[in-house]
């Protein structure tokens, strides 16, 4: 790459760290572009200017133009801001974006629609050609068929390849028919080859239609979508597109995630000096919230509350296992019948569980870095982050058998050898419960356990790695012009 002009990759997004997040997407558009820079690759992020960027960051005002949706002209304005030597530019539009959340509103279709189109009338307007547009779940799904529909003819557009990726697919972003007429696309679009999905429109399907490649964050996800249990109604089509789907898993920033300078531990630690101070760290944490000096297992969740995430599975486990001394501490938010049901079970068994709902992103850390096992018995998990972060700060991860945790998580049963943690199979109680027993089993052979913590803060998941593994599909996608 060094040797030919820099690519530019154009990253599309509905969120990103540092400016606006609210999961694992903003993540990866943070980080990704940072990993790109050391590959000679410039990747630029676009996303839109949601209420109270504009006031933190100091944004230039590149341009403005008339985006034609809902049969009415709409203005878009672009901004620009660099940090750390990666742009952002953003689609600034009052009445869709400067609103108290991102997401959750009625005319979400009409928004992202809306930026979808912003995006690419943006590229001809402030003369940005990138390589590759590289767009991310259903809210910039609609790029490709805007794309084709209103630009194919122009030459400014012609080589733009296009990467769609789906973070989950759970999320499709389905919408009434009306839809396609409020964003001027043509009705030809409402067949089942293209947009059409029983009856309504969904967005997702036109990033799997319309896009050169698709990714998902883990290879063992990119299998399951193509498979009844967790294709969400969309395996058929992308078993038909299945030469194109690439699974490439995300990483974490190992400078951010670091124990051994973390402020919010009381005491910091090594893989060298981890028996010690990680030690300590454990009894300061289980004095701060309230859980009663214990030879038992800790054990650990960092979650979102939704059933996707196993808490029927973490509260079973909770019942049974409390009974018999094992502690437990859960952050997380998010459904209430799940809040009132954790809080219930911490109300029964003060000093051995506690439950904190206020999300607080130091506490979390707190949890990978005392805590002996980390619990993560997901429905599904495209990605997961939380698992890698356990691993990263000595917290042994107990995880169900699918997704990204297949992927980054030996299990003991299958390689005792190379074990980083524990699995089971079978999205049921007892299994996970048996696969906990499993740990903890080892958990009292000091020599064994200590094996296993080893390994797994060693192990490394960088965003370096993924960036390469992306770098190889954008190249192999600008190539097939040359065949």
């Amino acid at each position: 790459m060094a040797q030919k002009a820099e690519k530019t990759i154009l990253f599309v997004t509905s969120e990103s760290g540092p400016y606006k997040a609210s999961g694992g997407l903003a993540d990866v558009a943070e980080a990704l572009p940072v990993a790109f820079r050391k590959q000679n690759v410039n990747m630029v992020r676009v996303m839109p200017k949601y209420r109270g960027i504009e006031e933190k960051y100091q944004l230039t005002k590149l341009h403005e133009f008339i985006v034609e949706i809902t049969n009415r002209p709409m203005v878009a304005a672009v901004y620009q801001h660099e940090l750390d030597g990666i742009k952002t530019y953003f689609i600034g539009n009052a009445p869709f974006f400067e609103r108290e959340k991102l997401y959750g509103y009625e005319d979400d279709s009409v928004r992202f629609g809306f930026f979808s189109k912003a995006v690419v009338e943006m590229l001809i307007s402030i003369g940005l050609k990138p390589d590759v547009i590289h767009a991310n779940d259903w809210q910039t799904a609609l790029i490709g068929i805007f794309l084709k529909q209103d630009y194919a003819t122009l030459d400014f557009y012609r080589d733009i390849k296009m990467v769609f990726t789906i973070h989950n697919l759970q999320y499709q972003g389905v919408f009434e028919r009306d839809v396609l007429e409020k964003l001027n696309l043509s009705p030809k679009y409402f067949n089942s080859e293209a947009v059409e999905y029983y009856g309504k429109v969904c967005f997702m399907k036109a990033g799997i239609v319309y896009s050169n490649a698709i990714t998902t964050v883990s290879q063992t996800y990119a299998k399951e979508i193509q498979t009844p249990e967790f294709g969400y109604g969309l395996d058929g089509l992308l078993r038909k597109y299945s030469h194109k789907i690439y699974g490439i898993i995300n990483g974490i920033y190992y400078d951010k995630y670091d124990p051994a300078n973390d402020e919010a531990l009381a005491f910091q630690f090594d893989a060298k000096n981890y028996k010690k101070e990680r030690s300590k760290q454990q009894k300061a944490f289980r004095e701060q919230i309230g859980l009663a000096p214990s030879a038992e297992p800790m054990l650990g969740v960092v979650t979102r509350l939704a059933e996707q995430k196993g808490i029927d599975l973490i509260l079973a486990a909770m019942k049974k296992l409390a009974r018999e001394g094992v502690q437990f501490v859960i952050l997380g938010s998010g459904e209430t019948y799940y809040e009132a049901a954790l809080k219930d079970m911490a109300n029964q068994y003060p000093g051995q569980i506690v439950v904190i709902t206020e999300f607080n992103p130091a506490v979390a850390r707190q949890i990978y870095g005392s805590v002996d096992m980390f619990l993560m018995p997901s429905l599904f998990e495209p990605c997961g982050l939380s698992q890698m972060y356990s691993l990263r700060y000595g917290a042994v991860p107990i995880v169900r058998n699918t997704g990204g945790l297949s992927d980054t998580i030996i299990g003991y049963e299958d390689d005792p050898e190379r074990a980083t943690g524990f699995r089971f199979s079978n999205y049921f109680s007892n299994d996970f419960i048996e696969a906990i027993r499993r740990a903890i089993g080892c958990f009292k052979e000091p020599k064994v356990w200590n094996e296993i913590m080893q390994r797994g803060m060693a192990t490394r998941f960088s965003w370096d790695g993924s960036a390469k593994e992306y770098l190889a599909l954008y190249q192999s996608i600008l190539k097939e012009d040359e065949h």
